[in-house]
């Protein structure tokens, strides 16, 4: 049940080489920010393009009340549901062409602070995803 869900944004996705930028509140992190709170480092893969997807999707899909919105070749956006009151996250992915990075960008779509979730998460797939799972 999503008591609090929020309104899904409706201005997701890369424009011009980058990922919408982060509230301004510290409730979000972002790899296409260089400095301050929000800042992040994106994350990186050894291989091709589509093994890192697959391998992103796989850890993303794996905890429980996560959707998966949009997935497409070079760009993934996955919603995080909270288990007691229902807040969701926006968390989006994006592989630029021959980087061997992904940018990302996670934040919570309502209140003004996260206790660290979004980069707690970000850094349990970085780890993750370093590892090879």
């Amino acid at each position: 049940m999503r008591l609090f869900p929020g309104k899904r944004p409706n201005d997701l996705g890369v424009r011009n080489g980058r990922l919408k930028p982060p509230p301004p509140s510290p409730n979000a992190v972002h790899s296409q920010v260089t400095e301050g709170y929000h800042a992040t480092a994106p994350l990186r893969y050894q291989g091709t393009r589509e093994a890192a997807m697959r391998a992103l999707a796989g850890i993303v899909r794996g905890p429980p009340r996560v959707t998966i919105v949009t997935q497409t070749a070079e760009y993934l956006y996955a919603e995080y549901q909270t288990a007691l009151l229902g807040f969701v996250d926006d968390v989006e992915f994006w592989f630029p062409p021959d980087d061997g990075i992904i940018h990302v960008r996670s934040a919570s779509r309502l209140g003004s602070s996260d206790f660290g979730v979004n980069r707690q998460r970000i850094e349990e797939i970085r780890a993750r995803l370093a590892a090879g799972a």
